[in-house]
């Protein structure tokens, strides 16, 4: 989910008030520990407490994280190339397993937020094969580098305060593991997200993002916060396609999306 629109990362950054770092960004570790410092004094600003401060204090320059955001290339393909890299028919084939096992779980979640199951179940599947793998990378080391370096820093500093609040929460801790661009998850949040829309569907006092219930909610939430509009069509060109497009960028992967959710949802 590391690809956003640039209006998400505006909303974000309206909401957090992160101010530009006073420290230069860089494209090296040479200047991270001195950045850390600076951006310290910016992370107390925005409210980050104790332990959030610590975990900046103690995240590193996180190379493979840089290697990953400089060799993407999965986006480039053509739709049919991306769905067959992507394993859409394993997808496909596994949401609609997945939801006639537990069709009152998605019934639930679509009465609440008003988005149908394949969207979920597509998107689950596309972030993390349902889970199967969900990253591993120290969450708040990779956004805390990708804030850091010079490529996207503007859009990237507000996940990282959301990661240092997450910290604070309880929500992550700096153990937490997670993709090579931060993202988290069940469905891959990036932490300013996850700090926004995130649900304790579960009700046990904590959004747990690494518990499916708590992040599918947290999901159907922030596809209805952005304007999901209830029965309507989510294919290009349809009113719910625009959402799609602001969960991920990628004109590829929103229609792969819309592609496998309609095939889910199918009777």
């Amino acid at each position: 989910m590391y690809f956003r629109t640039c209006f998400a990362a505006l909303v974000i950054m309206a909401v957090s008030g992160t101010a530009t770092l006073a420290a230069p960004c860089g494209n090296t570790s040479a200047g991270f520990e001195a950045w850390k410092s600076e951006f310290s004094r910016t992370a107390k600003k925005k409210g980050v407490k104790k332990r959030g401060l610590q975990a900046l204090a103690q995240s590193t320059y996180a190379t493979r994280t840089i290697a990953a955001d400089r060799n993407q290339k999965s986006f480039k393909y053509s739709l049919d190339k991306f769905m067959q890299v992507r394993g859409a028919n394993t997808i496909v084939a596994q949401g609609r397993r997945r939801k006639a096992r537990n069709p009152s779980f998605y019934a639930a979640l679509e009465k609440q937020y008003g988005v149908p199951p394949g969207i979920l179940i597509s998107l689950h599947g596309m972030e993390t094969a349902f889970g199967g793998f969900m990253g591993d990378s120290q969450v708040v080391s990779a956004i805390v580098t990708l804030a850091y370096d010079c490529r996207r820093s503007e859009f990237f500093i507000p996940h990282a305060i959301g990661a240092l609040k997450l910290i604070d929460s309880g929500a992550i801790t700096m153990n937490t593991l997670g993709a090579k661009h931060g993202e988290l998850g069940h469905t891959q949040f990036l932490p300013g997200n996850a700090l926004e829309f995130g649900v304790d569907a579960t009700g046990d006092g904590r959004v747990d993002f690494y518990n499916v219930t708590d992040a599918l909610a947290s999901t159907a939430n922030f596809l209805k916060k952005k304007g999901w509009k209830r029965g309507r069509g989510y294919q290009p060109g349809e009113p719910n396609f625009k959402v799609i497009q602001a969960w991920n960028s990628a004109s590829v992967y929103q229609k792969a999306i819309a592609i496998m959710a309609a095939k889910i949802d199918s009777p």
